[in-house]
């Protein structure tokens, strides 16, 4: 985007930008020379806005209930449990038709549990079962979360670099403003010390004022 680049070749018009041609002389600018006049900044984006929240456990609650197809971590079970009640408390209910809603998972370690015990079994000379080579992988619960719901936006797994929620919502915030998506659905992982998935949170972006 912007107006900086343009054909190889020649070609008429008011010259802002354009590549030099075959010959190798490009196309001069304005009038004064190729100087390029000063652009007006893009108006301020304006912040997405939270449609809903949710977190696993809340009070009352116990493990998050088991998901099928993914075996011996809490981390996938995690991940849908938050997910399912976020997009529950949704305002106004299910999203209109056509509505895409991106889901981007955050964690630090991804499944370690899963790791961690293919890792041993495997050391031991034992067999690992199939399932934990698709689960092995963390977006196989983004996936299954999207397909779930019907979620037909992006799906993105993040390893943050700094704050967890702020690299959410700067990835959020990318897919909402790059038209790649309508809504984003976030969600982090809390880890113990040893990386164990203790709980999840997770968040509902909309578009800021546009939605």
């Amino acid at each position: 985007p912007g107006g900086g680049v343009g054909g190889g070749g020649g070609g008429g018009g008011g010259g802002e930008g354009h590549r030099a041609g075959p010959g190798g002389v490009g196309h001069a600018g304005p009038k004064d020379g190729g100087e390029h006049g000063a652009r007006a900044p893009p108006p301020p984006r304006p912040p997405p806005r939270e449609l809903a929240q949710a977190r696993w456990p809340e009070p009352g609650d116990g493990p998050p209930p088991p998901l099928p197809g993914f075996l011996h971590s809490p981390f996938a079970p995690l991940v849908a449990a938050v997910a399912g009640r976020c997009l529950d408390r949704r305002p106004g209910g299910p999203a209109a038709a056509g509505t895409r809603c991106a889901v981007v998972l955050v964690s630090a370690a991804g499944d370690r549990p899963s790791a961690t015990h293919v890792r041993s079994t495997v050391a031991a000379g034992g067999r690992v079962g199939p399932l934990f080579f698709f689960q092995s992988v963390p977006n196989s619960v983004a996936g299954q979360v999207a397909a779930r719901w019907g979620l037909t936006g992006p799906v993105v797994c993040l390893s943050p670099t700094g704050d967890p929620r702020a690299d959410a919502v700067a990835e959020g915030e990318l897919l909402l403003y790059d038209g790649d998506a309508d809504e984003a659905l976030l969600v982090l992982i809390d880890e113990a010390p040893d990386a164990t998935p203790t709980g999840a949170v997770a968040v509902l972006l909309g578009g800021g004022d546009s939605q």
